[in-house]
């Protein structure tokens, strides 16, 4: 997809209403620190416009960006950071599954998870959740360049295994750095956002 327009236009907090969107929605699920605003801006071209942050956790409101006037992106908070109150944690899962429910324009949900490392108790329950929803999440293997390429299958494999997924599911490994796997994604949200 060709980039025109790129802009965050709405911000939910915990107790914000929800925006009636004109257009489809593709959510971004992921633990704290698994690179999901980088991944966002590199699926924008854009440097900064979703912040990313050294401190896992930046992302505690439900940020949804406006491409083309077309489509939303939409980042979902972060999830699994030890630092914060079980009972902000709670708001958050209570917004986050408030907008699965509610979105009458959500058509996707990617999952993404740290290439590197088997995924956790989190990520299970995410990727569960996400099913109980309704959705059939796509996986997006993050941080792909910091592992050898050597790695690539037996790592995807180690995630295929320890989420339990469902056979079909799609899985894309993906490099903010590197930009892999950015056709890809547009590909799949152009085929599941339009369809």
């Amino acid at each position: 997809m060709i980039i025109k327009t790129a802009a965050l236009e709405t911000v939910c907090g915990v107790t914000s209403r929800l925006p009636e969107n004109p257009y489809p929605e593709v959510a971004f699920a992921g633990k704290s620190n698994v690179g999901k605003s980088s991944l966002i801006n590199t699926l924008m071209n854009r440097k900064s416009l979703a912040r990313t942050s050294a401190q896992p956790g930046k992302t505690q409101t439900i940020n949804f960006y406006n491409i083309n006037d077309a489509l939303y992106l939409v980042d979902l908070p972060g999830y699994g950071y030890a630092k914060v109150p079980q009972s902000e944690k709670e708001k958050w899962g209570r917004m986050i599954e408030r907008y699965l429910h509610t979105s009458s324009r959500l058509k996707a949900v990617f999952l993404l998870i740290d290439i590197r490392h088997a995924p956790g108790a989190n990520d299970k329950t995410m990727y569960e959740w996400i099913c109980s929803n309704g959705y059939e999440p796509i996986i997006l293997a993050t941080k792909l360049d910091k592992i050898k390429r050597s790695q690539i299958q037996k790592q995807q494999k180690v995630l295929r295994e320890g989420l339990g997924l469902h056979p079909g599911t799609k899985l894309i490994p993906f490099s903010s750095q590197t930009g892999q796997g950015r056709e890809e994604v547009w590909e799949l949200i152009e085929k599941v956002g339009f369809a």
